[in-house]
């Protein structure tokens, strides 16, 4: 058994995603997902079939939108969306603490707080999508139906 799946973050990934169907599960890459683009190529898939999770901050509350691998979430499409003018990209130590993940790893599932997300539309160009599992080296594989399930997202054109 790999030791990545007893990291606790990937463990709560893999918890919550064997909650919601006992047939998900995370793959540990031989080479890092760090990034959408690294993710791509270790699963040799489009990079649109990356789920980026980013999260951002409007006053005291925090969000996660999950957005194409070959996107850009637009920021003012969002602040419409929020009907807010102040909102922002967190920082890693507020990614931290909301999530439970450090940045490179943020997963769509398993965070700390529950945090509203909302869900790109342009991920629904693809049968499966990959998300972030808990750790850099870890992803989970998903259709696009599931992960609104999965996540109780939101569905809102977000990209530029």
């Amino acid at each position: 058994m790999n030791e990545l799946l007893n990291k606790e973050p990937v463990k709560r990934v893999g918890e919550s995603l064997k909650q919601f169907d006992p047939n998900l599960k995370i793959l540990v890459l031989d080479t890092t997902a760090r990034t959408a683009k690294d993710a791509a190529n270790s699963l040799k898939c489009e990079l649109g079939a990356i789920v980026k999770s980013l999260v951002f901050r409007s006053e005291n509350d925090f969000l996660i939108c999950l957005v194409a691998g070959d996107k850009r979430c637009s920021l003012n499409k969002l602040k419409k969306i929020l009907n807010k003018k102040d909102v922002s990209m967190a920082n890693a130590d507020q990614v931290k603490e909301n999530t439970g993940f450090s940045i490179g790893g943020v997963a769509p599932t398993g965070h700390l707080k529950k945090l509203n997300i909302i869900v790109d539309k342009s991920l629904n160009r693809f049968k499966y999508v990959y998300g972030a599992a808990g750790h850099p080296d870890c992803v989970f594989k998903i259709t696009y139906d599931d992960l609104i399930k999965l996540t109780n997202g939101l569905e809102k054109e977000l990209a530029e």
